[in-house]
């Protein structure tokens, strides 16, 4: 639903950073019970670092989110490829105004915020299981909204995979980028989580 906001619908900024928000906040209800909504690999690294999730479920979840993530990118392209638009054009990620080092730092800020954010809203001591969703959700909107013209607001290793690969050019030469950052930022959050309470019962 993000990537067919930019790709198909051609939405503003307003529109893409709803469009991830809403996507994540809506799966967060409809399968949180069922798996956690585990929808991003830095999430669940976080949730193993924290020991919220067992490093063998972990590991599923983040084959599942890549694998997710190419199909829908397939499925984006073939619908790209009907309605005649550039074929190399399919939400990837990239930094075409910034240098590396500002991308690399911008998206481990952005990861870092992110993951911070769900560790806390969704605790057994601060958390609130009704209102987290909705939590996420608006958070993810509006550091997308931020990011879009920066990174494209990646904030997940997976997100970024998918495009990537269909596209080419850059944005798979520098998906390095998004595979690292994302992990680092969330590693990050761990451990910032943890410190400020987010384990304890």
């Amino acid at each position: 639903m993000g990537t067919g906001s930019v790709v198909i619908a051609k939405g503003g900024t307003l529109t893409i950073g709803l469009a991830f928000g809403l996507a994540i906040t809506i799966m967060a209800y409809a399968v949180g019970g069922v798996s956690g909504g585990n929808f991003n690999p830095g999430v669940s690294i976080a949730m193993m670092i924290n020991k919220r999730l067992e490093i063998k479920d972990g590991i599923f979840y983040i084959i599942a989110q890549a694998l997710g993530a190419i199909v829908a990118s397939a499925i984006i392209s073939i619908y790209v490829s009907a309605l005649g638009l550039p074929t190399d054009s399919l939400g990837q990620t990239d930094f075409p105004n910034i240098t590396v080092v500002q991308a690399f730092g911008f998206e481990t800020l952005i990861t870092f915020l992110f993951v911070l954010v769900i560790l806390m809203v969704t605790s057994k001591k601060y958390g609130n299981s009704q209102m987290a969703p909705l939590a996420i959700g608006i958070t993810l909107g509006f550091l997308i909204i931020v990011a879009l013209n920066l990174t494209g607001g990646s904030l997940n290793a997976a997100r970024s995979l998918g495009p990537a690969l269909f596209a080419g050019g850059s944005a798979l030469s520098h998906y390095w980028v998004y595979l690292l950052v994302p992990t680092l930022g969330a590693i990050i959050a761990a451990f910032v989580g943890r410190f400020m309470g987010s384990e304890e019962v």
